[in-house]
């Protein structure tokens, strides 16, 4: 699991600098810092609980408040306006208190003489990697504006694709929670009531009678705890296990190979992957720069560790195609399209098609997942239903049958 860590330390000219890295350990900050030329002298993880308590995430700077700024900071840029001055007006014009905060910061440091890009890089919580790598190959080519709409336009795609996938995750767990809880609800309420009634009037009750009857008692006793208990344990093991490198490896393999999700799982990796990458070569980042990016905001272990093997071979002087295929992760399509991207000079362009056609890509599985998901959720529901009903009424049809 990523953590804020604060930092401060001596660059090689002696000057104190500090800021802020999201990192899963200390290591990762440490090394980070060496790249920068950075000797690190504290590091300390930012605790989380301001955030909780001052207003549930009222600190959090959404995607939507980084395209709007983006978006505005371009214009203002190609109008010719100069950066301190982009950066004053837009720090007291955002509603995000936190935005503003961070742009004020931005502009003191641009103020004193840092770069853009730089001083971006010093909140990386804000604005991520590829946003400060992007800004600096737009500085480096003057053309910023154009590469602040491209920036803009990549972070509103990249949050469509979010959306489809919450989409298609929320409404089967919705309509679960909601399945399992009515059928709880039942079983420990309802049935005890029948069972009562069945007691008084004495016999032998019939088979589905008795195992319904075992099942609500259970339920309603300690078995219930026990059940709720066992599940607030594994949601909690799953939860610490991802927060190590090695459980989010092993979980992340799992969950590509789930029949259903996995497949939803590897397009959306592929359409991000692709984005990502082409957004980055177009905007004029070197490949392995590019490339390491991608890995570090992939979402999944598996594939950042086939992108990172993909880098070294790519060091090596072998081509992007080949390595990629035998990454086995992504479909042989995807290398294909790749290969003839970089045969005939236009990678990036072939990227950016790759890119779109994963997103279509996205959207047929999801209305193909939610269209499996709603009968058989249905089914489990209206069957669980049946089930206990017929089972609770069976013995009043039999005692109707003896009276008669």
């Amino acid at each position: 699991m990523a953590i804020i860590f604060q930092w401060s330390g001596k660059t090689a000219g002696g000057t104190i600098e500090s800021g802020e890295f999201t990192a899963s350990t200390k290591e990762e900050v440490i090394a980070q810092l060496r790249k920068k030329n950075i000797t690190p002298t504290l590091i300390t993880e930012k605790k989380a609980a301001k955030k909780l308590f001052g207003g549930f995430g009222a600190g959090r700077v959404k995607d939507k408040d980084i395209v709007v700024f983006t978006r505005q900071f371009s214009t203002m840029i190609d109008a010719g306006l100069p950066l301190v001055q982009a950066l004053d007006i837009l720090s007291t014009q955002v509603e995000n208190k936190t935005l503003a905060k961070v742009l004020l910061q931005i502009k003191e440091d641009v103020e004193a003489g840092s770069t853009y890009a730089d001083a971006l890089k010093k909140h990386p919580r804000t604005f991520s990697d590829l946003y400060a790598n992007m800004v600096a190959a737009g500085e480096a080519g003057g053309i910023l504006d154009t590469i602040l709409n491209r920036l803009a336009a990549y972070i509103e795609k990249s949050m469509k694709l979010k959306k489809k996938v919450k989409g298609a995750m929320v409404y089967p767990i919705v309509v679960s929670t909601v399945a399992i809880a009515a059928i709880a609800i039942i079983m420990i309420f309802v049935v005890p009531t029948f069972s009562k009634m069945f007691a008084a009037l004495g016999g032998t009750l019939p088979l589905p009678t008795q195992i319904i009857i075992k099942i609500s008692n259970f339920l309603g006793g300690i078995g219930g705890l026990m059940v709720f208990g066992a599940i607030v344990g594994v949601v909690v093991f799953i939860v610490q296990f991802r927060r190590t490198e090695k459980g989010k490896a092993i979980t992340d393999r799992i969950l590509l190979k789930l029949p259903i999700f996995g497949v939803l799982i590897n397009k959306v990796a592929v359409a991000k992957f692709t984005r990502t990458l082409g957004t980055l070569i177009s905007s004029g980042v070197p490949i392995l720069d590019g490339l390491e990016i991608t890995a570090k905001t992939a979402g999944n272990k598996v594939i950042e560790y086939a992108i990172m093997d993909v880098r070294k071979s790519v060091t090596g002087g072998k081509t992007l195609a080949e390595p990629l295929s035998k990454a086995k992760v992504f479909p042989p399509m995807v290398t294909h399209m790749i290969a003839v991207g970089e045969s005939t000079g236009a990678l990036d362009s072939m990227l950016g098609k790759i890119a779109d056609f994963y997103d279509d890509e996205v959207d047929a599985a999801v209305n193909n997942l939610t269209a499996m998901m709603e009968p058989m959720l249905m089914i489990f529901l209206g069957g669980s239903v049946g089930f206990i009903v017929v089972a609770m009424y069976l013995p009043i049809f039999k005692l109707i049958t003896l009276i008669k």
